[in-house]
């Protein structure tokens, strides 16, 4: 098998993931001079939003060809975090130069009780469905899809309920918060059920971009504000339910929560982890979680790319990002890149 083809970059990315000794490092080069600017995400684009995405995916495709990185080219149905708070009712504000978002609904817990769990015939659902499945009729039933961006059912809670309220609510009436966010997870499962049915379980992770062979990828960032007991009490659970019922999960986490390391890496089957602040203690989170998961944090190294490898601890599995801003650079820095990690 040619290891720089996409069934030999999958391979790799698998053997990366499940912890082995064959692959400690997998990099990107980010070389995509001829990217357009990406339609926002508003009702309207729907048919900008699909060429985009097909002439972007035909692009990295033919990158593939001459780029020996661990990239995999993808559909990208792209989206903003307000989609499952737009799906219970709350309403979008879309601006004019920035990605839409939701304004919160909820802000007691007697609403709690009254918000029904959607169908997935709701907007902008029907319409991510309509842009999958028109890219995956052009591209074939082999293409992978990048999942949509799934923040954690309490993540989401957070959004549909003022968050001026919500966290009063955690201590307060913490029933009432849990059943928001038992409902934002029911819908979140019927989502992800109907998605993986009609796109298949591999796919690639909506932040930051990386192959899962299995499982689900999401933002986890609400924990920053609160305790490591209201993690394990609020968060914890439904994050095991997820992880269990598809085999594995990602976490992305742009929050300052360096009190949440302990229950990151408790997370069962956690695949990888992505964490974005506080820099100066990223270098200490490659040592903390060096033997957990692997990682693909916000920094990766100082110096010139192909040194990053040697400045990770011994047993760190890591992700790298690595621009190029030109069409030799991104060769020379693969050349380099395949050496320093070891590979013949």
């Amino acid at each position: 098998m040619n290891p720089y083809s996409i069934e030999g970059r999958k391979q790799r990315w698998r053997d990366f993931l499940s912890m082995n000794n064959v692959t400690r490092f997998v990099y990107h080069i980010n070389y995509q001079p001829d990217n357009k600017p990406r339609p926002w995400p508003w009702p309207d684009n729907k048919d900008q939003r699909i060429e985009w995405s097909w002439e972007r995916y035909q692009r990295h495709l033919d990158r593939t060809q001459w780029l020996n990185d661990d990239s995999i080219p993808y559909l990208d149905v792209y989206t903003g975090t307000e989609i499952f708070a737009e799906a219970f009712g709350c309403e979008i504000y879309r601006p004019e130069d920035n990605m839409p978002f939701a304004l919160p609904m909820i802000h007691n817990a007697r609403e709690v009780a009254g918000l029904k769990v959607p169908d997935l015939s709701v907007q902008p659902f029907a319409m991510l469905f309509e842009i999958a499945d028109e890219l995956r009729k052009r591209a074939g039933k082999d293409a992978i899809m990048r999942l949509v961006d799934i923040q954690s059912p309490m993540d989401i809670a957070a959004l549909i309920w003022d968050k001026n309220d919500l966290y009063i609510a955690m201590i307060e009436t913490p029933e009432a918060v849990k059943e928001l966010s038992g409902k934002v997870t029911e819908f979140m499962i019927n989502f992800l059920d109907e998605w993986f049915n009609r796109y298949n379980r591999e796919f690639i992770a909506h932040y930051p971009v990386y192959y899962m062979p299995e499982g689900i990828t999401l933002s986890e960032d609400e924990v920053g504000i609160i305790n490591d007991e209201m993690f394990l009490e609020f968060f914890m659970p439904e994050l095991k339910e997820l992880s269990y019922r598809y085999g594995g999960i990602g976490v992305h986490c742009c929050a300052d929560a360096r009190h949440q390391w302990d229950n990151f890496s408790r997370i069962p089957e956690l695949r990888l982890l992505n964490l974005v602040q506080p820099v100066n203690e990223l270098k200490e989170a490659y040592n903390f979680f060096a033997h957990r998961v692997p990682q693909m944090h916000s920094w990766f190294g100082e110096g010139p790319a192909w040194t990053w490898p040697g400045q990770y601890p011994g047993n760190a599995r890591v992700v790298m990002e690595v621009g190029a801003s030109s069409k030799d650079e991104a060769l020379n820095l693969a050349d380099k890149l395949h050496k320093s990690c070891g590979r013949n």
